[in-house]
């Protein structure tokens, strides 16, 4: 697996997240494992609304005809939503903005 920085999987407990193959894969990895509290859907409130705004945003627009279109969709999605999308909770700046330390705002449409 390439580094770049420090890996974690964040998930619920869904069997499929807490099973000892998958378990087992990303601590070869070294992939740091970290589940939100059983029955607490508020610890994964985040993701949660960034994968409803992909869906909506990407995937339920595009007519995507395979498993790699959909890949490659994503990841100029993702691309264009942390270094080219202004976000309002962030004072209208981009993630990418925020994370690098660019102060730039983006003026509200």
């Amino acid at each position: 697996m390439p580094r770049r920085g420090r890996h974690f999987q964040r998930s619920d407990q869904g069997s499929h997240f807490t099973s000892p193959q998958y378990t087992q894969l990303l601590l070869d990895g070294e992939v740091q494992i970290s589940m939100d509290g059983k029955g607490r859907v508020l610890d994964n409130i985040f993701i949660e609304r960034f994968w409803r705004t992909v869906k909506y945003e990407d995937l339920y627009l595009q007519e995507y005809d395979s498993p790699r279109a959909v890949r490659t969709g994503l990841r100029h999605y993702i691309t264009k939503y942390n270094q080219e999308r202004p976000h309002m909770a962030l004072d209208y700046r981009t993630p990418a903005a925020v994370y690098f330390g660019t102060e730039r705002s983006t003026p509200a449409a």
